[in-house]
């Protein structure tokens, strides 16, 4: 069988499981899609085959034995091997990491075999993944188009048939805005369900999230099953789930309460006209289905508490990360050696005093309080199950149009806009999901995000699978590919 590059996880597990394929099989088809597709969209930077190959022999017997799988180059990192964050400065470096991380570590025990890193922005801080160090990813459904960021490179090879699963992580939108662009699935789990051990309790505050981006919602079930819990040692950990998420998938999520909105954070108009239309469509199907649906004002998303956070905190990530690189590296390393973008996030966090950053904490706490309220069932006005939303503010950028070069200002304004849906979930910690439900006039995948509340990935689950059998889009592949 040599189709294996468009079967999901799942099924290419199944298929080791019964004996119909071995897992070397599976990873050396995967390598040669990789050597064959990876030139036209430089997803993967790093490749580990011989160490792949290796680990086949000591394979553990987990639900998706054999399976391939690629890491983002950011947050979760693997022992001996390259670790450049997006960074021309660690790569001229030759810096590798010391240990696997506690993900990792999962991610092998459930049988995934790391093929390789896959590229990001320079310190994952842009919404397209267009690094110096590495060059720009590009989006398999039309290469002058970016897919996204910051796990652009999980996106890429997923979409383009590379890897049927690839890690991801999310601090402002960097799994769902790729799984957006890419026409994937993208779930960002609740703050906690996967652990940032051994090296972080929290990593950039309480933004970060771990997970993958997948084809299937199955597949971003049975992952999540394999990777979830605490770590000794986590500061706090997400609710425990009822049952299995896998089991969730198919499971009849009921007669939903579903708000549905087209205006960003804060913003006076709707987004654009393409992704205004991805979530007319998929309110059209929730109601085919039997859902409640409304439009919504949800005034807590407006609260200005917002901007006091991210503005008080993401410029001081960036310095926190150039100290902690200097630290690492034993030399002091200067923002003149970053991409300009982020010399002006440092320049601009090292303006932060302590007392605003606590200040700004103080404020993502305000706001996720007051957003909470719209799903409590014993709140005013509340009692709601999904949030829908676009998940991009407008259709994936051209390539270059928001490059290490481009301007600052009218590059902040733009990553603001797109990222305008994605920020408060990431201050909340609630989980979303990014569903691919529609393409533009141009053949782009747009994306729509649904939101739960704090804990609640099983719903999620439940109507994503019932979206993806109400409209299926397995059978969708980008041109060419």
């Amino acid at each position: 069988m040599s189709e294996f590059h468009w079967l999901d996880a799942t099924a290419q597990a199944e298929l080791v499981a019964k004996g119909d394929v071995t897992p070397e099989e599976l990873v050396e088809a995967a390598i040669a899609r990789i050597e064959t597709e990876n030139p036209r969209v430089n997803a993967v930077i790093t490749t580990m085959y011989d160490k792949a190959r290796a680990s086949l022999a000591t394979l553990p017997g987990g639900p998706f034995r054999g399976v391939p799988f690629l890491l983002k180059d950011a947050v979760a990192h693997s022992a001996g091997d390259p670790y450049h964050c997006g960074m021309q400065v660690l790569k001229d470096a030759g810096y590798v990491a010391a240990h696997d991380t506690v993900l990792v570590t999962r991610y092998r025990a459930a049988g995934l075999v790391i093929l390789g890193k896959t590229n990001l922005p320079e310190l994952a801080m842009s919404v397209t993944t267009e690094p110096r160090a590495y060059g720009a990813t590009r989006n398999p459904w039309d290469l002058g188009y970016s897919t996204g960021g910051s796990s652009g490179g999980a996106g890429a090879a997923v979409a383009a048939g590379m890897v049927a699963v690839a890690h991801g992580n999310d601090m402002g939108g960097s799994i769902r805005i790729p799984a957006s662009a890419c026409g994937l699935v993208g779930l960002k789990p609740t703050r906690a369900r996967n652990s940032l051990g051994p090296d972080f309790g929290e990593y950039w505050g309480s933004t970060t999230h771990e997970h993958v981006l997948t084809r299937s919602v199955r597949d971003t079930a049975a992952v999540l099953d394999a990777t979830a819990g605490p770590a000794p040692g986590d500061p706090y950990s997400a609710p425990t789930p009822g049952r299995p998420f896998r089991e969730e998938v198919g499971a009849d999520p009921g007669r939903l309460r579903i708000g549905f909105r087209m205006r960003g954070p804060g913003r006076e108009h709707a987004a654009h006209a393409d992704c205004v239309a991805a979530v007319a469509g998929a309110a059209r199907v929730l109601e085919s289905l039997g859902h409640i649906v409304e439009p919504v004002e949800l005034p807590a998303l407006d609260d200005g508490s917002l901007q006091v956070a991210v503005a008080s905190m993401f410029g001081v990530f960036a310095a926190r990360e150039l100290d902690r690189w200097s630290e690492v590296l034993g030399r002091a390393i200067a923002p003149s050696e970053l991409e300009p973008w982020n010399q002006q996030m440092v320049e601009l966090g090292r303006m932060i005093s302590a007392p605003q950053y606590l200040a700004g904490t103080e404020a993502a706490n305000e706001y996720t309080r007051g957003m909470a309220a719209w799903w409590d069932p014993n709140a005013p006005h509340g009692g709601w199950d999904v949030l829908v939303t676009p998940q991009l503010g407008a259709p994936p950028p051209r390539i270059g149009e928001l490059g290490p070069d481009s301007g600052f200002e009218a590059r902040f304004e733009q990553v603001s806009a797109l990222a305008a849906f994605t920020m408060p979930f990431n201050i909340t910690g609630q989980p979303a999901v990014s569903i691919p439900m529609h393409w533009n006039d141009a053949g782009l995948p747009i994306g729509v995000q649904f939101v739960a509340a704090y804990g609640r990935e099983d719903v999620l689950l439940r109507l994503a699978a019932q979206l993806e059998v109400a409209q299926p889009w397995a059978d969708r592949h980008p041109p060419g590919f």
